[in-house]
C-alpha cells in the first residue's frame, strides 16, 4: 500500500529525521569541545597583605568589533535585543496566527493557527541542531559551518560576566543574537503558509517547512547576512553588495516566492469564501506592526541612533502604506475595508524592512506610497492576470512588496543614515546590486522550493482529499472545531 495514505508513517519518519539530525550533529559537537582552547591561567594570588591591598581585580574588556573573545557585553544593547527578540516572536505567535486565522473560513481556523504554532516549534529545534550555524557562522560565501551545531561553544560565563559574541553582533551575548535571528527564521517559514492555506496536509506542511528551512532559508540568510556571504554589503569580498537591513530579500522575497511555488503545486482551492473574522485579522496586523519595531530597529543590534531611525522610518512607511491602500481601494472599489487597510499596513512593513537602516523619513514616505499601490496591484491585478490561488496573498504582499522595497532601498539610501549612498546621492550602481540580489534569491528559491515540494508530494502527498477540504481541515486533521 502507498505511504501516501498513512499520515502516522509520515510523522514517524519526521521524528526519525530529527533524531538523525541530532546524531549527525554529535560528532561535530564533541569535536568542537575537544578542540576548545584551554582556559587562560588564573592570575597569581598576592602573597603579602601589602600586595593584596594594592593589587586591582582584573576587569574583562568590553566586547566590540575588535574584541570578540572573553569580553563583557554591553548591558544596554543586550537589554534592547532581549526586548526585540520577545516582540519579534510575538509577530508569529500570536500575531501572524491571528492575521491569517481571521482571513480563512471558520472550518479551517484551527489548522491555520496550529500551523503557525507548529512551525515555531519545528524551526526552533532545527535552529538548535544546525541551521543557526549554517546561516550565521563563517564557512564559505555560500553556506556557514557547523561549529555552532547544538549551539555548542557559546561562552556565557555568568560568574565572571564574560562571553564570546558573534562578530555580526559584537556587543551582545551570542545566545541573544542567536535567539533574535531565530525569530526571523520562524516568521519567514510561517509566512509561506498563507499561500497554501486551507488545502495542504499538516504532515506534508511539516516536512516541506523543515526541508525548506535547511535548504533555502539557511543558505540565503548566509548569502545576505553571513560574515562571508557573497551578497553581504558588509563583506568587503562580496560579489554584490546588497543592502538588506532586516529581511527584504531574506524574509519577504524568500517567503513570498516559496508561497507562490506551493500554491502552484497544490492548485486552486475547490471553494473559497470571505474572511470569517476581520477583527482577528486587525488584531493580528496590529501585533505585526508593533513587533516590527523589534524586527527592524532590533536589526541594528544596538540601542543607538541607527535603531532610532529604523524605528521612525518603519512607522512612517507603515502608516503611509496603509493609508495609500485604503485610498486606492476606495477609489477603485467604492468602499474602504478593514482587510484592505490592514493589508496595506503589512505591505508597508514589508517594503520598509530592507531599507529601514539606510533611508530617512522622506524616503520612508515614498516607499510607503509605493508599497500601498504596488502591493494592492499584486493582490488584485497580478493575481487575476496569472490565475494562481495565493490564498492569503503571501506572494502579492511579501514577494512583490519585498522586491519593491529592496530595489527602492538602492534609490533612497542615504550615506549619513546607513553608511551607503543610493541613487539620489549619485550611486546608481546600488540599484543594480539590489536588482541582482532580488533576482538571485528569486531564482534559487523557485528551483529548490519546487524540488522540495515534488519530493514531499511523491512520498506522502501534499494535498488533503476533496472530502477533507469540503468538510474543513480542523475536524479531519486535528479533531477539533472552532465555535
Amino acid at each position: 500500500m502507498s505511504l501516501r495514505k498513512f499520515s502516522r508513517a509520515g510523522l514517524l519518519a519526521l521524528a526519525a529525521a530529527l533524531l538523525l539530525g541530532v546524531a549527525l550533529s554529535l560528532p561535530t559537537y564533541r569535536a568542537a569541545y575537544a578542540q576548545a582552547p584551554a582556559a587562560a591561567p588564573a592570575p597569581a594570588v598576592p602573597t603579602t597583605p601589602e600586595a593584596s591591598a594594592v593589587a586591582p581585580a582584573a576587569t574583562p574588556p568590553a566586547c566590540d568589533a575588535k574584541t570578540l573573545e572573553r569580553c563583557t557585553p554591553n548591558s544596554g544593547d543586550t537589554a534592547w535585543m532581549l526586548t526585540s527578540m520577545a516582540i519579534v516572536l510575538m509577530m508569529t505567535i500570536p500575531g501572524l496566527a491571528l492575521f491569517y486565522g481571521g482571513m480563512v473560513r471558520k472550518k479551517n481556523v484551527g489548522d491555520t493557527v496550529m500551523t503557525s504554532f507548529a512551525i515555531t516549534c519545528l524551526i526552533s529545534i532545527l535552529w538548535l541542531l544546525f541551521t543557526y550555524s549554517l546561516a550565521f557562522r563563517a564557512g564559505s560565501p555560500f553556506i556557514g559551518g557547523l561549529d555552532r551545531a547544538g549551539l555548542q561553544g557559546i561562552l556565557s560565563d555568568i560568574s565572571t560576566g564574560i562571553g564570546n559574541p558573534n562578530s555580526l553582533a559584537p556587543t551582545i551575548p551570542e545566545t541573544v543574537y542567536s535567539m533574535f535571528q531565530l525569530t526571523f527564521a520562524i516568521i519567514t517559514a510561517a509566512l509561506i503558509a498563507g499561500s497554501f492555506a486551507e488545502r495542504m496536509k499538516f504532515s506534508a506542511m511539516l516536512w516541506f517547512i523543515g526541508l525548506w528551512a535547511i535548504f533555502v532559508y539557511s543558505p540565503i540568510a548566509h548569502w545576505v547576512w553571513g560574515p562571508d556571504g557573497f551578497l553581504n554589503s558588509a563583506n568587503a569580498d562580496a560579489k554584490f553588495h546588497v543592502l538588506d537591513f532586516a529581511g527584504g530579500t531574506v524574509v519577504h522575497v524568500n517567503s513570498g516566492t516559496a508561497g507562490l511555488m506551493a500554491a502552484l503545486m497544490l492548485g486552486k482551492r475547490k471553494e473559497s469564501g470571505p474572511p470569517h473574522n476581520v477583527v482577528l485579522t486587525m488584531i493580528g496586523a496590529s501585533l505585526l506592526w508593533v513587533g516590527r519595531f523589534g524586527f527592524n530597529a532590533g536589526s541594528a543590534v544596538s540601542a543607538g541612533m541607527q535603531a532610532g531611525m529604523a524605528m521612525a522610518v518603519t512607522h512612517i512607511a507603515t502608516a503611509t502604506a496603509g493609508f495609500t491602500w485604503m485610498l486606492v481601494e476606495w477609489m477603485l472599489r467604492g468602499k474602504p475595508t478593514v482587510l484592505g487597510i490592514c493589508s496595506g499596513a503589512v505591505a508597508g512593513l514589508v517594503a520598509i524592512t530592507p531599507a529601514s537602516g539606510f533611508v530617512g523619513p522622506m524616503g520612508a514616505f515614498a516607499i510607503g506610497i509605493a508599497a500601498g499601490s504596488v502591493c494592492y496591484w499584486g493582490c488584485t491585478g497580478l493575481k487575476r492576470m496569472f490565475g494562481y490561488d495565493d490564498a492569503l496573498d503571501t506572494f502579492g504582499v511579501h514577494a512583490v512588496g519585498g522586491a519593491a522595497g529592496a530595489i527602492l532601498t538602492g534609490v533612497f539610501a542615504i550615506n549619513e543614515y546607513g553608511g551607503t549612498p543610493g541613487l539620489i546621492e549619485g550611486n546608481a550602481g546600488q540599484v543594480l546590486d539590489q536588482c541582482i540580489g532580488v533576482g538571485i534569491v528569486f531564482v534559487y528559491d523557485v528551483i529548490v522550493t519546487l524540488l522540495i515540494l515534488k519530493v514531499v508530494d511523491l512520498v506522502i502527498g501534499l494535498r488533503v482529499s476533496p472530502e477533507v477540504e469540503r468538510d474543513g481541515l480542523d475536524l479531519a486533521l486535528h479533531g477539533e472545531t472552532i465555535q
